[in-house]
């Protein structure tokens, strides 16, 4: 079962439900920020939105919503949760996941497709795709500039924790093929655990080809095969 987040100002969390429920065929509910059970879940998704206007930081007030307790402690438990957009800003504003996301170094809001690297193929979130593979994905951000501390940065290499970076269609990195500045070219990180992942890009947006694209179907299709293996692995351990 999916949950789907909704703070005040969220407004991608129909398009999570219904590439969920459509798509997929995947039983999905929405969750209320201010409720606090999550026993019913086994993948959280943190949509894309305004949260709480995005006042302050984007992300930041969003942190303190009372579902972000139960949140933290669902990845305790090591089961997944996915922050797309906001919601990779709120991940890090929660410090589930380090760095932050800055403003645009433009300082311009992009909507528009980027293509995507899959840097790692062996996460709960990508297994799905191959390594090296580029996604053509869409942004719709103003704050998603991704920052760290040096250390920070190298240890996310040094692990393999980088999931995506923003490339040419070919798949090479260049800063012309980055939209926002972020560091590395970095679009997608996940914590150290590889439980919990933060992404920039919608895959929601592209999961039919009447929308223009349907590359975001492999990081659904991913978190719903890790699903099934490990709901047959704990099936199989009761036995």
């Amino acid at each position: 079962m999916f949950g789907v987040v909704v703070f005040p100002g969220t407004w991608s969390d129909g398009d999570c439900y219904h590439v969920l429920k459509s798509e997929f065929k995947q039983p999905v509910e929405y969750v209320w920020h201010k409720d606090t059970n999550l026993s019913a879940y086994d993948c959280v998704i943190l949509p894309g939105g305004f949260s709480y206007g995005d006042y302050l930081r984007c992300g930041a007030i969003a942190r303190f919503s009372p579902v972000m307790r139960s949140v933290e402690k669902f990845a305790e438990e090591g089961k997944l949760v996915i922050g797309i957009c906001n919601g990779f800003q709120i991940l890090c504003e929660a410090g589930l996941l380090p760095g932050v996301l800055r403003p645009n170094v433009h300082l311009q809001f992009r909507c528009q497709w980027v293509n995507l690297r899959v840097e790692n193929a062996r996460t709960p979130f990508t297994k799905a795709a191959k390594e090296g593979q580029v996604l053509r994905i869409p942004i719709s951000h103003g704050e998603g500039n991704y920052y760290a501390d040096p250390r920070t940065i190298e240890e996310l290499e040094e692990q393999g924790r980088v999931i995506f970076r923003y490339c040419e269609p070919d798949g090479s990195i260049t800063d012309a093929a980055n939209p926002n500045g972020s560091l590395g070219n970095i679009a997608g990180i996940m914590n150290q655990r590889g439980n919990v992942m933060g992404m920039m890009p919608h895959p929601e947006r592209c999961c039919e080809a009447s929308l223009g694209g349907t590359d975001g179907r492999a990081i659904f299709e991913s978190m719903i095969r890790s699903l099934v293996a490990a709901e047959k692995a704990e099936g199989a351990r009761r036995r």
